[in-house]
């Protein structure tokens, strides 16, 4: 099989600005074909055979936008986006080693993985609509009429799969941005409890600490300690 996923905004493709695509394929000679009919000076190719990751990643990449549309829409700022953005790429990761074993990590690093996600949480449809949708109270379905003529959103058609998937083998709590963004999109929560979902990330957890039901953080700093960690932050800056 072979799979086309990449950060290739269709009207920037159009305009011949410079952009990277992966091309997936299982047989490396379709591949090599394909670059040949496909690359130009301005649109470069690269192939990979890792072809179920690279359609994966494109699928995927649209449940974080939606995250990155929420923290649009709240106003929350570059740092917390850049944190779901993280967030979303190790589970991401995640997910495709549960379920698609035998994946390449590097595949990631490809322009499907990481450079597609940056450019769908800037400025792919997912993250302005979700933007829209915590601004204006407006439902999924009444922004897909109003902003892409009737059209489809790929994330929350995406996270309802995923969520099927995850509930399955009862690994929500695992993936809870994914789990969130889901829950968001069909009203169960509302966007503004958005970081209180991910929070207690399992990715902000230690690896090998204990954890517990109801505190994922094993230790409560006390005040003394604090404040000689802030007299040790204070020397430094002198």
């Amino acid at each position: 099989s072979q799979n086309f996923s990449s950060a290739n905004l269709a009207n920037e493709v159009a305009e011949e600005k410079f952009c990277e695509t992966t091309i997936g394929a299982a047989d490396r000679r379709v591949g090599g074909i394909l670059k040949v009919l496909i690359e130009t000076p301005y649109f470069r190719v690269v192939v990979v055979d890792d072809a179920d990751t690279v359609e994966i990643c494109g699928a995927l990449k649209n449940i974080v936008a939606c995250g990155a549309g929420f923290v649009d829409g709240l106003g929350l700022g570059d740092n917390t986006k850049a944190a779901v953005i993280r967030l979303g790429l190790m589970e991401m990761v995640k997910f495709v080693d549960e379920f698609y074993p035998g994946s390449k990590l590097g595949t990631f690093f490809e322009s499907c993985g990481i450079a597609d996600l940056i450019t769908t949480c800037y400025g792919g449809r997912n993250r302005r609509i979700s933007e829209a949708f915590v601004r204006t109270g407006k439902t999924i379905q009444q922004l897909e009429k109003e902003m892409l003529n009737g059209q489809k959103l790929q994330g929350p058609f995406t996270a309802a799969e995923v969520n099927v998937m995850l509930k399955t083998k009862e690994m929500e709590k695992r993936f809870p941005l994914f789990t969130a963004v889901h829950k968001i999109c069909i009203g169960e929560i509302k966007p503004n409890k958005f970081l209180d979902c991910i929070k207690s990330h399992p990715e902000h957890i230690p690896k090998g600490a204990p954890q517990y039901a109801n505190n994922p953080i094993p230790w409560k700093p006390s005040i003394s300690l604090l404040q000689g960690a802030l007299k040790w932050m204070r020397k430094l800056r002198y």
